[in-house]
């Protein structure tokens, strides 16, 4: 677990409803000069969540805007093989990891290089530099055949998607200790949103720390940080059961739910484990209501009732990021300004508290 002294230090999540990398990268280290991230912004189509990631997957087909795996594709079963004797070899050191399809491109994440661009001869240097990608669960249950049916549910094609996002994930972290020694890796997790629902009733808990502890690991081997976003309400005692060291969570709206589970809480913390507080809303109507004082107040409250339970006050402050409930880039830009505004603002003012 993390030796990492977050200290209520601001964090962002990832989209902007920008168009522009350089713009993108310049509001970021504006805003979150400490721990910058790099963008992705959804304008552009090859940046959605799950297209971003999935080149290299073997049976990549687009069609009439649909994309998909598919298997019954001529000469599918030699492209998955292609795939697994790549990453045999990479992961066993015969091939780098540089050069491999697990490597990520300008063309699909342009905003990664040029944050790695802008971010190298900061002064002061950063303290720690995040990347993020689609996490495996959202990632396999989005991702259909050319059936319909989703990928998780197909054991091959999961374990390769496993696979080859924990080597894309280990790929950033590699390129940003180049910069940074301390680095961190947020799988975003919307898609845990629906576990325990019906939608996923096939789906075990066991299955989703299986997956999630693949990729952890990948992280964990650059000495990096693994860290899980959701942005909405989950069965936490699944995600706490995992070797997550930051676990992101809609504090602003959910706190009352992840406060349901004060021994894996009080555990976590104890382990040194990280909570990226997502004190900070990014929903129009009750981005409108809010302030640094308001926000401030309310995460206070929440840290009493974090006390209340037995964590203490000042492991709460030290391992504690402050961010937005999630990314932004399907809100406006003014609206995403003042997420920016209040995320650098009550990270100040929380941290003027100690």
């Amino acid at each position: 677990m993390s030796v990492f002294t977050t200290d209520c230090l601001p964090l962002l999540i990832g989209s902007l409803p920008v168009s522009d990398h350089q713009e993108a990268t310049r509001l970021i280290l504006h805003s979150t000069p400490e721990i910058p991230i790099w963008p992705q912004l959804p304008v552009h189509k090859e940046e959605g969540m799950l297209v971003q990631f999935l080149p290299g997957f073997p049976g990549r087909t687009e069609r009439e805007g649909k994309v998909f795996i598919d298997t019954k594709a001529a000469g599918f079963d030699n492209a998955l093989l292609a795939f697994y004797e790549e990453y045999m070899m990479v992961t066993e050191g015969g091939a780098d990891l540089e050069t491999s399809r697990f490597a990520l491109t300008p063309e699909t994440a342009k905003g990664f290089f040029t944050f790695l661009e802008q971010t190298v001869h900061l002064e002061p240097p950063v303290t720690a530099l995040k990347g993020q990608i689609t996490g495996p669960i959202t990632f396999c249950t989005a991702i259909a055949d050319e059936s319909g049916r989703a990928i998780f549910y197909n054991d091959q094609l999961k374990d390769a998607a496993v696979k080859m996002l924990a080597l894309k994930a280990r790929w950033q972290i590699r390129k940003m200790a180049e910069i940074c020694r301390t680095t961190i890796m947020f799988f975003d997790e919307p898609g845990l949103a629906g576990f325990g629902s019906s939608a996923f009733i096939t789906i075990s808990p066991e299955e989703i720390k299986a997956c999630l502890d693949e990729v952890f690991a990948a992280v964990h081997a650059e000495n990096g940080l693994a860290g899980v976003h959701v942005c909405a309400n989950t069965e936490w005692p699944v995600v706490f059961a995992t070797d997550v060291d930051i676990v992101s969570c809609d504090t602003y709206s959910f706190f009352d739910k992840f406060l349901l589970y004060p021994k894996h809480l009080v555990n976590f913390f104890n382990k040194g484990g990280i909570l990226a507080s997502g004190i900070i809303p990014t929903i129009p109507e009750f981005l409108a209501l809010e302030t640094v004082d308001t926000l401030t107040s309310k995460w206070l409250q929440q840290t009493a009732r974090l006390q209340e339970i037995g964590i203490p006050k000042d492991r709460i402050f030290a391992q504690t990021l402050i961010t937005p409930s999630c990314g932004t880039g399907s809100i406006s830009m003014e609206y995403t300004q003042k997420v920016l505004e209040l995320t650098q603002a009550v990270s100040k003012k929380i941290r003027d508290l100690r």
